[in-house]
This record gives C-alpha cells, structure tokens and sequence, in this order.
C-alpha cells in the first residue's frame, strides 16, 4: 500500500515540480510537499515626546502690616499768667506707605506641530493567479502561477505641541505715598510767671511692608505617546521540502456534520477542525478544500452551498491564525456524489448525509 501511495505521490510531484528540484535523500514509503518558508515579524515600541516640558510662573502679591504710631501734636510748654505764649502751626510730612514691586505673569506660548512614525516597513508576499479559464486538469494548483506583490509600508501621523515662549515675568513698580499732620510749636514763650503746659499725643495709621512681591516656579513635566511598529526579522518565501503522511496529500474527509441547506459551522464542526486538520496547518504545509452536497436543490443552490461551506472553514481557519496563502478553498456542489443518490433517486437520509461532505488534503506550493 504504502509503494502505490509513493508512485502516486511522486506523479503528482512530476506533474507539478516543473524547474525545481525533488528533495534530497528522500526515505522509501514517504511523501514531500513544497513548502514557502513564513515572514517573521516582531513588534517594536517607540515611545515619542508629545508635549515638552515647561515652566509655570505663579506669582504672589507684597504683603502688608498697618501699624500705629504715637505721634507729638502739641509739644509740652508753659503758660504765662500775664502774657501767653505765641504759637503757630507746623505741618510735618511723613511716608504713609513705601515704594514696592509688583509682578505680572506673561504666559508660556505653545503651536501645533506632527510627527510620522513608520509602525511597518514595506515588505511583499506571494500571491496565487487565478486558475486560467482555459485549463483542462481539475487539480486548483495547476495553471496557475506565483507573484511576489509588494505591500507598502504604513505610517502614523502623531500631533505634537511645541514651546515656542516660555514663561516669564514682568515687574512693574507700585509707589508709594506721604501724609501730613499739622503741629503748633511755640514762637514766644511767656515773658511773666508761667504754667507749664503738658505736651499733646495722638495716633497715626502706617503701612509698612513685610514681604515684597515674589515669585514661584513649577516645572510642568513632559508627556509622551508609545506607539508600536511591526519590524520585518526574517524574510519568507523561500521554497523548502517537509515531509507529510501519505494519507494526506489525498482527499481527507472532515467529518463534519453539516446541515441541510447550511453553511454554518457549528461547535462540534469548530471541534473537529481544530483536532483535525489545524495540527496539520501548523506544520507550515498548504492545504485544498473541497466542499460537496447531496442532490437535493437546484444545482445553481447546491454549488452556491458548496462554495459557501468551504468559505466558511477557510474563514475559521483564518480566525485561528492561520496564513490565508496557505488554503485554497473550493465549492463543487453536487458534480461528485458519492453513491447512488442522484436527482429522482429515493435515498436514505444516512445516504444524503454521505453526500454533504467537506475534504482536505496537502497540496505543493509553486
């Protein structure tokens, strides 16, 4: 068995190598594909200033005290009995409040800037032509060939703000002023017998300064903005040999119980799948599915069906990390019954189930 899988195997390999070479020391009784070696990828993070840091001046007024001071208005002197004294008026000027500063804040200017940040270099991958609609062979590798399309590279525009002006401080002088008070002094004394006359005190309000105007500095930290980048690490697309089980590069049935007249995967289909055919995939291999229904229905609905189921297996394998280059999905409706059940022909339901079938197997990569 294992020598009829080899000959067969090692036909398809003839049929589809074309220029390439077979593997090197091949084992008797097993198969190879072609494989295509993947990109490898790495995240990086690059983290961007995206607002400097600046000064905030916060300023405090002068602080004031009002005192009160016992001041002469009348100066002790004697009173004659015959002649009085002559007296008149003096004004005495003091300074009721003294010169200070007074600070104003000009404020920190800002504009609005951006920067560009490549987050994934330009790389390529390959990508499979159609089938030509020409082509007589019904194998979906042949008549078709490969195309390494580049894939730009991406970018983010980030905004930024820029200090243009930080800030600062403008003093301006606040002055301050005098007042009078009027006194009598004595121009005569009395020129008999005199009685002394006490001298006269009052209160006078001053405002003296404690603490001129002051200024305090409060340094507003930067922020900054992680942004991540893919990085190409090793480059894919190199054609490497792997060796499979025979079984597979024949038709595999999944067997998935599908519906009549549905395309949806339920979760006993997921289970199936997922302990079926994803340890295959991860291997590195290339995969063809081939979806089927039973004769029921037009054969317009039955191959919409068909192309519908394997879509949806395709898609479900995407979702689990698989590279979409490495499935080929294909609807043949009901052109390739199993059995007996054609249109007109009473079947069982086992014998209709038989029919909705969907399968796999490894396939070359050209």
């Amino acid at each position: 068995m294992k020598k009829i899988l080899l000959s067969a195997t090692l036909l398809m390999f003839g049929a589809t190598a074309f220029a390439q070479d077979l593997p090197t020391n091949p084992e008797p009784g097993k198969c190879y594909v072609r494989c295509k070696t993947p990109e490898v990828w790495k995240n990086e993070d690059v983290t961007i200033e995206v607002a400097p840091a600046y000064k905030k001046i916060v300023t405090h007024p002068a602080e004031y005290n009002t005192v009160t001071e016992r001041v002469l208005i009348k100066e002790a002197g004697q009173r004659l009995v015959v002649v009085p004294a002559v007296w008149e008026d003096k004004t005495i000027t003091y300074t009721a409040k003294v010169d200070a500063n007074k600070l104003s804040v000009v404020p920190a200017t800002f504009s609005q800037d951006s920067q560009t940040i490549e987050t994934k270099a330009a790389s390529a991958n390959w990508e499979m032509s159609e089938k030509a609609p020409d082509c007589e062979s019904s194998d979906p590798n042949d008549c078709r060939y490969w195309c390494y399309k580049p894939v730009p590279a991406k970018y983010v525009t980030i905004p930024l703000t820029k200090l243009d002006r930080d800030a600062s401080t403008v003093s301006n002088q606040v002055p301050g002023y005098e007042k009078t008070y009027t006194t009598k002094v004595m121009v005569k004394g009395p020129t008999t017998t005199s009685i002394e006359i006490p001298a006269v005190y009052g209160s006078i309000n001053k405002t003296v300064l404690v603490k001129d105007a002051w200024q305090e500095e409060i340094t507003v930290a930067a922020k900054y903005k992680t942004v991540t980048k893919e990085i190409l690490v090793n480059k894919g697309g190199l054609t490497t040999w792997k060796e499979v089980e025979c079984e597979l590069v024949n038709n595999t049935i999944l067997p998935i119980n599908w519906n009549l007249g549905s395309a949806t995967l339920t979760p006993a289909a997921k289970r199936i799948i997922d302990t079926r055919l994803l340890p295959v995939l991860k291997t590195g291999v290339s995969v063809a599915l081939e979806s089927h229904t039973d004769s029921r229905g037009t054969k317009e609905n039955n191959q919409n069906l068909s192309e519908r189921r394997a879509q949806a297996v395709t898609n479900y394998l995407i979702s689990k990390g698989v590279n979409p280059s490495k499935l080929t999905g294909n609807g043949y409706g009901e052109s390739k019954l199993t059995n007996r059940c054609a249109d007109g022909v009473s079947c069982t339901e086992a014998q209709h189930r038989a029919n909705r079938r969907t399968t796999f197997r490894v396939v070359n990569e050209k």
